[in-house]
């Protein structure tokens, strides 16, 4: 094999070993080995190509030629002419798959399925990094810039994949491109024939020579490169083990391991928002583990993960604490009185074969686990966490649990925690809003105590606040999440949980959030199913005599715990509204006024001391020389100017926009499509967002809907004046869409229902935009300036002038 022939081996081979870092992402593996087929097969052809030999820009594009009708005989030979040409229909037919695979990847958690469009991305992107390696490597024969395509298909796996690539695949990455380099060295170095090696004879170190024969020992400089790679690979796995953990363990001591965290499309402990949602966004209810219990009673049996009781304002996160050897028996559960109902319950817990992350779903509080492998256990939060790679990917265990049955009485009655527990779990960030504190304390208003305030809390959530649960608001946990989902009243179980806790915290009740999965569902054969869908969050709060305890403020999620409710029916509820207080009278007084009060036909003088009649006061006398009618004459026709001065760019932004969105239901569709997207750019400046011609209408519209915090539907209609725009500006055949003055309309509503009322009052009165009417009037101030100064007669008074000017004299 030549040398370029074994470049151009070792060069696909480094494409796949770092494709092989995308294997955590979609199961099953066998598009990998599409790929690799693939990739083989345009590999030889650019050797082929080489050997005629051929330019190397031409032997790229028969690479890329044939990359193209090889995916087009995969992937669309239905729609392909011949079965192997791309053609219309099988361009489109490419377009609607790398579409629905563009969906897949948004819809799906790792691993998802390998659908039909998931697979063309990958099997295209692999394909377009081996071409971009072959080219870089082997036709202009520079191997070391190959490593950043390489690297980037590295950087996405590991970035896509939750808990990193692993370090098995970072070597098999990190082999295939030292051996890239290695080959291409071999390559440089045999077009030099013999190659001189330094003599390692003990008479004479420091002189070299001698010739190696080209079948003799091992080159120099290949060694000196082994070396160099073994020392870099070493470098690159030795200093992340010695610098501190970014994203790893939650427990200094011991972390959790280098096994994933929140695999399989569900509850990453360390940030639960985007896999909680995700798992409740799965088209598909895969079922993450079964139970068997002798609980009577399933509705309070949480399976919780673990619990987040840090809030720095920006996310909730456990705490770094302690961890510990598993006992043979978990200490009790902090503050849990003997006055308190218990009842002992053994479960019986079995995972899915798909399911691993580091955190052991158990039910709370577990008294004993019986659980092999190599488990630690964290006492405060009262978790069990995997160390050195262990997880939860198909386990048996065992779990002894409390079921606590307080009363509402038992709650009610719960004297003061611990200082050093208060003073924990109700700190809350600076950065709070007010907003979060204020409604916490009108909605608990009247409530006597702890235990009312909560139940209070929890009500205004699930019943009567005019919440509603969808999973599809964006997720969020820091303060102006909590703020906006407070006036937005719509969310899933993270927005209802952190929000909860975080408004007890600030009426000094200790709480938490707890996450993990509810109950789940009954099967006929005994058992019962927790699925995807059941990730749930909810807060815990702290009563001293019963410990932590938990309540359900989600609407249509979980089930309300019975202590949620009064236990005798002569009780008044604590979460019930409180008796409204009588209101103040508003009946006039019958006592004396504190001035005089003027009659009817009379009103009070300027000095406010005296009632003047009004015909006395129209008998004033003008003055003698008659200036002050004249004087208002003259003003009269200033008066509406002053007064229209500043509603003046109100009223010019009203007439532009009923300009604008006429035109965009007109007879021109081209037309009304550009003055729609300029509305659309100018009320997106009337908020603050200031217009950047640089940007393509796409990236200015997403820069609108993340800017100005757009809702789904303000932001769908954003995206389509963006592509109605592009078809007219951009398409071969634009297709032009009338009609776009609704979603132009939405999108000002949805800008103004997220602006503060500041700024809708700035947008309304004086609309940053109206900058345009002033740059237009000192455009037309500067073309009426030119015109009359190269006007006929400007130019005939010039020359006249010049005339009259005394001239130089003659001698």
């Amino acid at each position: 094999m030549s040398g370029r022939a074994r470049l151009a081996v070792c060069a696909a081979v480094a494409t796949l070993c770092a494709a092989g870092a995308l294997l955590p992402l979609v199961e099953p593996i066998s598009w990998l080995i599409q790929a690799a087929v693939l990739l083989a097969l345009v590999t030889g052809v650019g050797a082929a190509a080489r050997r005629v030999p051929l330019a190397g820009p031409l032997i790229i594009g028969v690479q890329l030629l044939v990359g193209v009708m090889l995916l087009t005989l995969l992937f669309t030979p239905a729609e392909a002419i011949l079965g192997l040409l791309p053609g219309p229909d099988a361009l489109s037919e490419f377009g609607r798959l790398v579409e629905t695979g563009v969906r897949d990847v948004g819809r799906y958690a790792t691993p998802a399925p390998v659908t039909p469009g998931i697979r063309l991305l990958l099997i295209a992107g692999v394909l377009v990094i081996g071409l971009i390696v072959d080219a870089l490597a082997v036709t202009y024969r520079s191997a070391a810039p190959a490593g950043l395509p390489l690297l980037a298909l590295y950087s996405v796996a590991a970035g896509l994949s939750q808990g990193g690539a692993g370090w098995l695949r970072f070597l098999i990455a990190a082999a295939g491109y030292l051996l890239l380099l290695l080959a291409e060295g071999r390559d440089r170095l045999s077009q030099w024939g013999r190659v001189f090696r330094g003599d390692t004879g003990a008479d004479r170190p420091d002189r070299a020579g001698g010739f190696a024969a080209l079948g003799g020992p091992a080159l120099a400089p290949v060694r000196t490169g082994h070396r160099i790679g073994a020392l870099v690979l070493g470098i690159a796995l030795v200093v992340p083990a010695l610098l501190p953990s970014l994203g790893g363990g939650l427990f200094g001591t011991s972390g959790s391991g280098s096994g994933p965290g929140g695999g399989g499309g569900t509850i990453s402990a360390v940030n639960p928002l985007v896999s909680l949602q995700d798992s409740l966004n799965q088209p598909e209810d895969r079922e993450v583990l079964n139970y068997r219990t002798t609980a009577t009673d399933t509705r309070d049996l949480y399976l919780r993960i673990v619990a987040l009781d840090q809030f720095d304002g920006t996310t909730w996160k456990p705490s770094e604490r302690t961890v510990t050897d598993v006992p043979e028996r978990l200490p009790d559960p902090p503050g849990l009185s003997p006055a308190v109902d218990l009842t002992r319950v053994n479960t019986s817990v079995s995972t899915a074969e798909w399911y691993a992350q580091n955190w052991l779903p158990l039910p709370y509080p577990a008294s004993k686990v019986d659980i092999s492998g190599r488990w630690r256990f964290e006492p405060k939060g009262r978790t069990l966490v995997g160390d050195r790679g262990q997880n939860t990917h198909g386990l048996q265990y065992q779990v002894e649990s409390l079921q606590v049955r307080p009363t509402s009485r038992q709650l009610a009655a719960a004297p003061a925690p611990p200082a050093d527990l208060l003073r924990e779990y109700t700190k809350v960030p600076r950065s709070l809003p007010p907003v979060v504190r204020s409604t916490a304390l009108r909605v608990t208003r009247g409530a006597p105590t702890t235990y009312a305030k909560a139940v209070k809390l929890q009500d205004w959530f699930a019943l009567n606040g005019g919440f509603s649960y969808n999973t599809a608001v964006r997720a969020g946990s820091g303060s102006e999440a909590i703020a906006r989902f407070l006036r937005q009243k719509e969310g899933f179980c993270v927005h209802f949980s952190f929000s909860m806790a975080a408004m007890a915290r600030t009426l000094g009740i200790p709480a938490r959030v707890a996450v993990g999965f509810t109950p789940g569902t009954k099967k006929a054969d005994g058992t019962t199913s927790v699925g995807l869908r059941d990730a749930h969050a909810w807060p815990e709060l702290y009563f001293q005599g019963i410990g932590w305890t938990r309540f359900e403020p989600t609407p249509s999620r979980g089930s309300i715990p019975d202590y949620a409710y009064p236990d005798t029916p002569d009780t008044r509820d604590p979460g019930s509204p409180a008796a409204p207080e009588p209101s103040r009278s508003t009946a006039p007084s019958d006592g004396p006024s504190a001035a005089p009060s003027c009659g009817p036909d009379e009103r009070r003088s300027g000095s406010g001391s005296a009632c003047v009649s009004p015909h006395a006061e129209s008998g004033t006398r003008l003055p003698d020389d008659g200036s002050f009618p004249w004087t208002i004459v003259a003003m009269a026709p200033a008066v509406p100017l002053v007064l229209l001065l500043p509603v003046g760019p109100l009223l010019w932004r009203r007439r532009i926009r009923a300009i604008r969105l006429a035109a965009s239901d007109g007879d021109d569709p081209t037309a009304g499509t550009l003055a729609a997207w300029r509305e659309l750019l100018d009320t997106a400046w009337d908020f603050g967002i200031l217009p950047d011609e640089s940007l393509t209408p796409r990236k200015a519209a997403a820069r609108i809907i993340r800017l100005g915090d757009l809702q789904p539907e303000p932001a769908a209609a954003a995206r389509r004046v963006a592509a109605a725009v592009e078809q007219v500006l951009y398409a071969p055949h634009p297709q032009p869409v009338s009609g776009l003055a609704p979603d132009v309309q939405q999108v000002r509503a949805g800008l103004r229902a997220g602006a503060s009322r500041g700024l809708r009052i700035r947008a309304q009165l004086a609309p940053r935009s109206a900058a345009r009417l002033r740059w237009a009037w000192s455009a037309r101030c500067s073309a009426l300036l030119l015109r009359c100064r190269t006007s006929r007669p400007v130019a005939a008074a010039r020359r006249a002038l010049a005339a009259l000017r005394p001239g130089p004299r003659r001698a």
